[in-house]
């Protein structure tokens, strides 16, 4: 008997006019999606080497490692295919210099301000808007719609036990919807793979838990439009509640969440920042401009009633130890600088990830909220992103100053001027430290997401045990 319902929700489902229009557009919105991406991450790839090969160039025609400067820059994923989050958001390089804070900048949405307003549609976008409308529009009269035509009274005339009924006519919906939707998700892997998209072990795992993640967000809404089919008489009223409902979990919340955070949990903004790093940065150069000129002042006090030969005496004699002196105290007051700097930073960072966590403990309350955030970890397309890419290119930016600095020690010592080498030879670059990305694992991936798809599991145990007890209750006069 189970099995005779669940073929015949299935066929009620699969030979419905609506499936035909819906599989058609989810098929399509999903290659479609899928073609847009690969192009944007060629593209992406093909910037980052072109940019990679001027830098290197521009590197290669340096003469003096006084004028040595670097820029870095964020590799792109091919997992934002799937799943763009704010890859398309954070800034894409980062200038390299004893002179310079680390800060990613240029992003894509800063040069095609077009995409800012639209977006990219991505599988999260189908999954998270179009998969859980069209769950909603085959399961909002599962249960009311056979109450008005009279098949449900008919149904349980046959003396089919209700919780029988209720479990077939969820597997039926749930087979009926989810099957056909995988057909394109595994079209979709095909082409990822017949095009070569370089993609690791990693990937394939973190991709395969995403689809799962989707499944369980879309069951969700399954379940939901029974339960409010079992919870009212007429099918226009469980569409228009189950509307009004998706309106709210989908748009209204993730939304009325971020605000809520950000009038609990101040954030000092990027222009007060910035403003209090140039303050401190000018007055420690104020500060070090007077140390130099109390000490030219001292070393002029020392040979005053010298004669010239004398003075051009002690002047070579000492050079080499003002040099390093001054030296010192650029250096000092440059790593003071940069100390300010990381405190400031991290004193942001800090409260952005308060008014973060603040702002996701809010709009978990949403299931798609949820499913967003355990779907842009697993992607490492999530806002942590730009946090990762920023502390691996500090560590990069205290490698290469570090040697850099070094160098120009060396250079000074040679005789050669701050801003000419003396020669026309380029430098040797061999032993300069290189840039590397940070890695995002898969167990990385899946730890800030367990949360989340607890929650959806939650969710939908919760949605189908309602729909459950619900039905048990159902008046089918």
């Amino acid at each position: 008997m189970f099995s005779l319902l669940v073929e015949r929700e299935l066929k009620g489902i699969i030979l419905s006019p609506k499936f035909t229009a819906t599989f058609g557009v989810c098929s399509l919105l999903m290659l479609l999606s899928l073609f847009v991406g690969i192009q944007e991450y060629r593209h992406a790839v093909s910037q980052y080497e072109t940019a990679l090969q001027l830098n290197d160039r521009e590197l290669a025609g340096e003469t003096s490692w006084w004028g040595v400067e670097s820029r870095v820059y964020r590799e792109p994923d091919p997992m934002q295919v799937f799943v763009s989050g704010v890859d398309y958001d954070v800034g894409r390089l980062s200038e390299i210099s004893t002179w310079t804070e680390v800060k990613l900048q240029n992003s894509s949405y800063s040069d095609d301000s077009l995409f800012a307003i639209f977006r990219f549609v991505d599988f999260t976008f189908i999954v998270q808007i179009v998969l859980s409308l069209f769950a909603i529009l085959f399961t909002y009269d599962a249960i009311n719609g056979e109450r008005e035509s009279g098949t449900l009274k008919l149904s349980l005339s046959n003396a089919v036990p209700r919780p029988r009924y209720v479990l077939a006519k969820f597997a039926g919906a749930w087979l009926g919807l989810t099957i056909p939707v995988l057909i394109p998700i595994l079209l979709a892997v095909l082409v990822v793979l017949l095009i070569g998209l370089p993609m690791n072990g990693d990937n394939w795992a973190k991709l395969g838990t995403f689809l799962g993640v989707s499944i369980l967000y879309f069951t969700f809404f399954i379940a939901l439009g029974i339960l409010v089919s079992a919870l009212t008489k007429r099918s226009s009223v469980s569409f228009l509640i189950l509307l009004v409902t998706w309106v709210t979990l989908v748009l209204i919340i993730p939304r009325a969440a971020t605000m809520a955070a950000g009038q609990i949990v101040r954030v000092a903004s990027v222009a007060e920042l910035d403003a209090r790093k140039d303050r401190y940065s000018t007055d420690r150069w104020l500060s070090h401009r007077s140390a130099r000129m109390r000490q030219r002042d001292e070393r002029e006090g020392q040979m005053a009633g010298m004669t010239e030969e004398e003075r051009r005496i002690y002047e070579d004699a000492n050079r080499q130890r003002w040099n390093e002196e001054e030296d010192e105290l650029r250096q000092a007051t440059q790593e003071d600088i940069a100390e300010y700097g990381r405190r400031l930073d991290e004193d942001l960072n800090n409260q952005k990830a308060q008014m973060q966590a603040v702002a996701f403990s809010l709009s978990r309350f949403s299931p798609a909220s949820a499913f967003q955030i355990a779907a842009m970890n697993l992607a490492g397309t999530n806002i942590d992103v730009k946090t990762r890419y920023e502390r691996a290119m500090q560590d990069y930016r205290t490698a290469f100053t570090a040697f850099v600095d070094a160098k120009r020690q060396l250079e000074r010592r040679q005789d050669r001027r701050r801003f000419s080498s003396g020669s026309d030879e380029p430098l040797d670059l061999t032993e300069m430290p290189r840039f590397q990305a940070p890695d995002y694992t898969y167990k990385e991936a899946v730890a800030p997401s367990v949360l989340d798809m607890g929650l959806l599991s939650l969710y939908s145990l919760l949605a189908f045990a309602g729909a459950f007890t619900a039905f048990l209750r159902y008046d089918v006069r």
